[in-house]
């Protein structure tokens, strides 16, 4: 009966995180007429806001506004990094990764959804790849990783994310959905997405520029 009850619910979240991608999607194209002296300055915007987001999260209090302009800021300073791998291996690798994340997001996100034990217990190994990666992104801005240390670092990224789409569409799933909550739940998607899509880029953005 929850299930039943929740569905449309559900059905609500998924429906944000599609406008959440339309709203990216508008980033991604206003990034082309931002000056690079503003990219830096939007990406600390963007980190406050992801840290106000899961601050605000313990008092529900995450709202549809804040989502939209949290994504377009995201699709902005996206744009580099999409910018760059187009030019490096080709505008159809940036297209093959948006397909493959698709792809691998909707895969997930059912299993997640039709998995029946709750994967719960999996929040701390994750948080703990999370902040893992985090730290080496950190790490490689004073010293590159290797084209092959990129490589395996993307793999892994792409992994721990391709789990946090899992996790998130199971967490949903049973410990249920209410209307405040569909907010920072399709902002959590989101940001499942739009990092796999990232890791999944360079991925297929190195090995294309190796050929």
């Amino acid at each position: 009966m929850e299930a039943v009850q929740s569905r449309p619910v559900f059905q609500k979240v998924l429906g944000v995180f599609a406008v959440s991608l339309l709203f990216a999607t508008a980033g991604l194209y206003t990034g082309r007429f931002i000056p690079p002296a503003l990219m830096m300055p939007l990406m600390v915007a963007e980190i406050v806001m992801v840290i106000a987001a899961f601050w605000l999260r313990r008092k529900k209090s995450v709202g549809y506004m804040f989502v939209y302009a949290f994504t377009f800021i995201s699709g902005i300073t996206t744009y580099p990094i999409v910018a760059y791998y187009a030019s490096q291996a080709g505008a159809e690798v940036v297209l093959l990764a948006f397909g493959s994340t698709f792809g691998i997001f909707a895969v997930m996100g059912v299993i997640g959804a039709v998995t029946k034990r709750d994967l719960g217990f999996l929040s701390t190994a994750l948080l703990v790849a999370l902040l893992a990666l985090i730290f080496i992104g950190i790490f490689s801005i004073f010293s590159p990783l290797t084209s092959t240390g990129m490589l395996a670092y993307s793999f892994i990224g792409a992994i721990v994310f391709s789990l946090y789409v899992v996790f998130d569409f199971n967490q949903m799933k049973h410990h249920g959905i209410s209307e405040e909550m569909v907010p920072l739940l399709a902002l959590s998607l989101y940001l499942d997405f739009i990092n796999l899509f990232i890791y999944i880029l360079q991925i297929l953005g190195i090995l294309g520029s190796d050929d």
